[in-house]
Parts: C-alpha cells; structure tokens; sequence
C-alpha cells in the first residue's frame, strides 16, 4: 500500500520570504533541521541528523528539482534505520492571502523496515508540527 503525508497551510508572508525559510541553511537552522552541506541545487545531496544531538537518525537527501520560488524537490532516506527511500516536495504558490505551502512526503512505505519509528503518522505528526509551530513562528517572527 502505498503512504504519504500531505500537508497543506497559507502563511501571510510573501513567497520570497517562504522559499527563503525552506532554502536558506541559517534560516534551516532556526525552524528545522541544521544542515550544514544543504545547498537547493538540483543534484546536490545533504546530510543530517535530529536536533538534540543525539544522532540518533541520520538523514540522507539527494536534490530531485528546483524552481525557484515554486518547488523543491528531494529524496529521503535514514540509512542508519532503513534501506528505503522516500521523496519529499515543497510546493509554494503565491496568493493574494500570502504563500500557500504544500508539503507531500511520499513513498513512505518504502521505509516501513526502519520499524515503528518510521510509521506514516509518525510522519505527519511531525510535518504538521514543522510546519503549523516551528515554520510558522519562524515566518511570524522575521
């Protein structure tokens, strides 16, 4: 059976401000997740971990797709867990009320050997957490 999360949410900041937020890894840093080698260039890859220091779940990403302002695309995989690989994509599209952000993580089943932990809910648990606290208190507060 085939898992994804999809979470849709309008903030009031302009697009510039939203893609700046979800691209730039200073701004990462505050909101979501410090990713030092992240750079939003098709081809790249990225690691890294929870937050906490722990390094418990190394993260692996490989850049699929960037337009800018509109889309950002990549892999998700926890090596360190599972042998699967997921794809996440952040779509933003401008409207007179703000950005509205789609967020799709898709291919959840393939992780579904990482056990419990890797559970589709367990994914939109935390997406809707990133993107209805941190996401929005970080916008709210630039």
């Amino acid at each position: 059976m085939k898992a994804q999360v999809v979470i849709q949410i309008v903030y009031p900041q302009p697009v510039e401000q939203v893609w700046k937020a979800i691209t730039d890894k200073e701004a990462m840093k505050i909101w979501y997740f410090d990713i030092p080698d992240f750079q939003a260039e098709t081809g790249r890859s990225f690691d890294f971990y929870e937050p906490g220091g722990k390094n418990e779940y190394h993260h692996f990403a490989l850049v699929q797709q960037v337009i800018p302002y509109k889309k950002l695309k990549h892999s998700w995989a926890n090596p360190s867990h599972s042998k699967g690989i997921s794809v996440l994509t952040w779509e933003l599209e401008q409207l007179d009320a703000g950005t509205q952000v789609t967020l799709t993580h898709e291919g959840l089943e393939n992780l579904a050997d990482g056990g419990d932990a890797f559970l589709p809910e367990n994914y939109e648990k935390g997406w809707n957490e990133i993107l209805h606290k941190s996401l929005k208190s970080y916008l709210n507060n630039i």
